[in-house]
């Protein structure tokens, strides 16, 4: 490998030509990587050593109707079908007089471990004496916090093996998700318990698994909104009460109807400019809070109706971060007419209902290829070459074709072309 030595120190053009010089990129390449930085001081200010901007696309989903709001709802994903099957599920549930969801309090944990305790017992007496004393070290950590209403709640320790003590703190982090203050609280803490108890600190971080900042959405759809390719709407919703019930009993199932949900739910929380990986681990974790990983989503049967449940941890924020610094999450958040994190996190936990109901609907009905097929080969026709015009005619030549591969693609590209040219 060539020597980058430093390269966080040279400017965005020695690192475009270090690079260029040194892999030996083409032309073409380089211009790639040029075209694609659309804003570099940005992308200098988010993380290190930027060269480029990597784009995913953003859609808007349709027909969400939340606690009898009607909201626009932005979706940032790589994967056919998502946004389509998303406004589907919303409508249906719209058509139901939509979702009714709420949220818990926003609470993080942060957690501070420590290490080579001799009598844990022993330690955890001498650290509830000094909680009051602790949890105003926290708050005067971060002052501002404490003043806008939020600040420390709780402090709770418990043994984990013979030589590991665990301290959670509970921290109020208003709207935003509050990773750096909390860290900075939790360091005030730790330095409090080495000076105080001679106790050695293994580590001090923030917990991904906010299980005291949930979220929940549910729906009550009557049976004939779900009527579809000749069966019964009664048929179809006990069909995915049936998937639901797979989904809490087999974890491999669990584990692909998780992340159905997580696809809108993934796609909200990135159009929002929140951390889409600490809100997946949360809500894996989440799902196996019992000791066996199952489905997020539950639904049921009451009466003539099929009634859908989704609650997870949701530690979204609404300001602070890369939120404050990205325009498209304010444009985002415009497009959504949201005030609060709370509201947000109604809405994307809403989405991953709907996303739910969405895929449950096309498996018990047609099976899930045939809604992802159209949108899958339109992604394979362009890889062929095919030009927008070319696009759709592509598509449904595919079809007839019943073919399903790339080299399948650029030949009726070709064979098209040569007919269109000859008349």
């Amino acid at each position: 490998m060539q020597n980058y030595g430093k390269f966080y120190q040279k400017s965005w053009e020695e690192r475009i030509n270090h690079i260029s010089q040194n892999e030996k990129l083409t032309k073409e390449q380089i211009q790639i990587l040029k075209n694609s930085a659309h804003n570099k001081s940005l992308g200098d200010t988010m993380i290190e050593n930027y060269i480029t901007d990597y784009s995913y696309p953003e859609g808007i989903a349709f027909h969400y109707l939340i606690n009898n709001k009607r909201y626009l709802v932005p979706m940032v994903t790589e994967e056919p079908s998502v946004v389509a099957a998303s406004s589907h599920g919303a409508a249906i549930i719209a058509k139901a007089g939509g979702f009714l969801a709420k949220t818990s309090e926003r609470l993080m944990i942060g957690q501070i471990i420590l290490e080579s305790v001799e009598d844990s017992a022993k330690l955890i007496i001498e650290i509830q004496k000094l909680t009051k004393d602790l949890l105003v070290v926290a708050d005067q950590a971060h002052p501002s916090l404490k003043k806008r209403g939020g600040g420390t709640r709780w402090l709770k320790t418990h043994i984990l093996a013979e030589d590991l003590v665990v301290l959670n703190i509970a921290i109020d982090v208003q709207e935003a998700m509050g990773a750096n203050m909390i860290n900075t609280m939790l360091e005030a803490v730790a330095a409090r318990l080495e000076a105080v108890l001679r106790q050695q600190v293994l580590m001090s971080i923030l917990s991904n698994y906010a299980t005291e900042c949930l979220a929940s959405t549910t729906c009550k759809i009557p049976y004939e909104l779900l009527s579809k390719n000749g069966f019964a709407g009664e048929i179809i919703a006990q069909k995915i009460v049936q998937a639901s019930r797979v989904a809490q009993l087999d974890t491999y199932r669990a584990a692909t109807h998780n992340k159905g949900i997580m696809n809108g739910i993934d796609a909200v929380v990135m159009a929002s400019g929140n951390d889409w990986r600490a809100i997946e681990s949360g809500a894996h974790a989440y799902a196996a809070r019992n000791g066996q990983y199952k489905g997020l989503s539950t639904w049921k049967i009451s009466g003539d109706y099929l009634v859908g449940e989704l609650e997870m941890p949701l530690p979204v924020g609404f300001i602070g971060g890369s939120i404050g610094i990205v325009p498209l999450v304010s444009l985002n958040q415009k497009l959504m007419k949201i005030t609060s994190a709370r509201e947000l996190e109604q809405i994307i936990v809403s989405v991953g209902l709907a996303q739910n109901l969405a895929a449950l609907l096309a498996l018990v009905s047609e099976g899930i290829q045939k809604g992802h097929m159209r949108l899958q080969l339109k992604s394979l026709v362009i890889a062929a070459g095919a030009n927008v015009a070319e696009e759709a005619v592509l598509v449904d030549k595919m079809l007839q074709a019943d073919k399903r591969d790339i080299a399948s693609a650029k030949k009726i590209l070709t064979d098209y072309r040569k007919k269109d040219k000859n008349g």
